[in-house]
């Protein structure tokens, strides 16, 4: 069979599975089984009879909804790449976003403190000392298997990775944080049958669920950002497209510059607020 049908064929199988991007999940396996690039694999790709068996196992397990990424066992985020698989989330696009935003923050200070709350795989983190190197990266998850993927992303990279809850993490540091970033948990429990397969299968459930509203992780993160940032400090932390409203009141109040941020697709993403 060509390579042009055997990726047809693999288009076929997601799409009748409901995969959400049929065709590059296809190429992007036959690419990651061949090691040729995805726009080259027409023109170079010639599958072996050891290749073809290994493609067709990882069509059928993306078919059963198995995250992309833990099949390849990478993760592509801003200028880095990720090992992630199962028991820890899968870091998004739209999270780049607020990931950038935190090296916008960082990168105007001189020797900035940084706090990246329930860091998952180190994303963010990995992001910040990667294109701010002077800043001084601090991050704690509190699942043990995403903790575990983490310290393999961020070992030896100089970030202060710990294993330990937000609430109380990293209390020598009260008052002298700079920038504190976070993507919390923001699913209401409520909307189980709207996640998609390879989230509520896969992800860890520490990672998705955060009560009846999907905002008492970020209440956490309030009570830990104000403790944290010293005055002037600033937070930011990604939430749910419906919660755009929701969101920003857990900062109202006694925070300043309350502000929330669209991603690309114009959808309320990300909240971010000073400490005054």
């Amino acid at each position: 069979m060509s390579t042009r049908a055997e990726l047809e064929r693999a288009e076929r199988k997601l799409v009748e599975a409901g995969v959400a991007s049929p065709r590059t999940d296809a190429e992007l396996l036959m690419s990651y089984v061949t090691g040729v690039p995805r726009a080259l694999l027409l023109v170079s790709a010639r599958l072996d009879e050891v290749q073809r068996r290994s493609y067709l196992e990882l069509v059928e397990a993306r078919a059963r909804r198995v995250p992309l990424q833990h099949l390849t066992g990478s993760a592509p985020f801003r200028y880095v790449e990720l090992e992630v698989g199962p028991g820890v989330f899968v870091p998004r696009p739209e999270t780049e976003l607020l990931a950038g935003w935190a090296v916008e923050q960082a990168s105007a200070m001189e020797d900035p403190v940084v706090v990246d709350l329930c860091t998952g795989s180190g994303a963010i983190a990995l992001s910040l000392v990667h294109e701010v190197p002077r800043s001084r990266v601090h991050a704690v998850e509190l699942d043990e298997r995403a903790f575990g993927w983490a310290q393999r992303n961020l070992d030896g990279t100089g970030v202060d990775l710990r294993h330990g809850d937000m609430a109380d993490a990293f209390e020598e540091l009260t008052g002298q944080v700079d920038v504190v970033v976070s993507n919390p948990p923001y699913i209401p429990l409520e909307a189980w049958e709207s996640v998609s397969a390879e989230v509520r299968d896969h992800d860890p459930a520490l990672a998705l669920w955060s009560g009846d509203d999907g905002l008492d992780a970020m209440r956490v993160l309030e009570r830990t950002a104000w403790r944290l940032l010293k005055s002037g400090g600033v937070v930011g932390a990604e939430h749910a497209d419906v919660q755009g409203i929701s969101a920003p009141q857990v900062f109202a109040g006694r925070w300043s510059d309350v502000q929330d941020h669209r991603d690309l697709a114009e959808r309320p993403r990300f909240v971010t607020a000073r400490k005054p």
